[in-house]
């Protein structure tokens, strides 16, 4: 059976990667979706675009770009540096290109380059990896930048008291029938596994924290978590918070 398959945040944990797919059975009929921000934090950012560049060219696959995925690009294409990358993960995404010649860095910077800013379904479903503020739809957003790094689609959605008439909901909300984002790891909220809100989906479950990597078929909304990403990487601390 064709499966359509979400995948959250992974920030450089490619082993958790391996073992959600394998968890999942994922196969070569399955479509990957993967929501973005997959540097940035575990010691393996370059082998896991590696292994991505790789998965795509067997079974149908759909990258959206994260805000961490837009500091390793600019990098990557020779820019300065950002203290604020550095910090939050990007010291070890750059100590794992230590080893990677010139022509590998070009197939990756141009794997970010043709990544997604977001993606809608047959199903009038939306993934992106942060949200919009357009009250019309992201084809109209202002600044694209917002696809990657927005948090006020999901605090909205956060803020909707649970008897509210859903005609009264904010318009962004009502213009897709689902919404799967990551971004906001749901450790904020003392949860481990996606959460739900309204037709809001959050499927970063701190990858690069404490937390898991998580994948979920967006028709079932069954879902597979690798381990915690710390006991897959003992030696190292993750992502500054």
């Amino acid at each position: 059976m064709k499966r359509i398959l979400a995948i959250g945040d992974i920030h450089g944990g490619l082993r958790a990667l391996r073992q959600v797919l394998e968890r999942a059975e994922v196969t070569a009929e399955d479509t990957l979706i993967f929501l973005g921000d997959y540097v940035d934090g575990w010691s393996q950012s370059a082998q896991v675009i590696d292994f991505l560049m790789e998965l795509e060219t067997r079974q149908p696959c759909l990258f959206m770009k994260g805000n961490h995925d837009l500091w390793c690009e600019g990098w990557l294409e020779g820019g300065l540096v950002s203290h604020q990358w550095l910090n939050h993960g990007g010291s070890s995404t750059a100590r794992s290109y230590q080893t990677i010649d010139a022509q590998t860095r070009l197939e990756h910077l141009k794997f970010f380059n043709r990544m997604k800013p977001y993606h809608i379904d047959a199903k009038n479903r939306l993934f992106v990896h942060a949200g919009f503020t357009s009250i019309y739809g992201p084809e109209h957003e202002h600044d694209e930048s917002n696809f990657s790094w927005d948090r006020t689609l999901w605090e909205t959605a956060l803020s909707i008291d649970k008897n509210l008439d859903p005609s009264l909901f904010p318009r962004r909300l009502k213009l897709f029938r689902e919404i799967f984002i990551g971004h906001t790891p749901t450790l904020n909220y003392n949860e481990y596994i996606p959460m739900n809100q309204w037709n809001v989906w959050n499927l970063d479950t701190g990858a690069a924290f404490h937390g898991r990597l998580t994948l979920m078929d967006v028709d079932t909304k069954e879902f597979w978590q690798s381990d915690i990403l710390q006991n897959l990487y003992p030696d190292e601390k993750g992502r500054n918070r």
